[in-house]
């Protein structure tokens, strides 16, 4: 499984919205229901799904898929 399909499953799963409905560029704005509690419920996925520690500053770039595996990259998450 991909890094891209393992984020797909975490956003699908945390924010309750069909998988299928989120794609390579998705983006907070595309999705209702990734409002602000959805953004922190989902952090607090990230961090179970891909066993990480999130800093609260990482939050508010953490607001696309691009973004967030730019950062699982970074962390060393290919």
């Amino acid at each position: 499984m991909t890094t891209f399909d393992q984020l797909k499953d975490a956003i699908a799963h945390t924010l309750k919205v069909p998988a299928s409905s989120i794609g390579p560029m998705t983006k907070s704005g595309d999705l209702a229901a990734w409002d602000s509690l959805g953004h922190v419920n989902l952090m607090m996925g990230l961090e179970q799904t891909f066993d990480i520690e999130l800093d609260v500053d990482d939050f508010p770039r953490l607001n696309s898929v691009p973004a967030i595996l730019e950062f699982l990259k970074s962390r060393g998450i290919d």
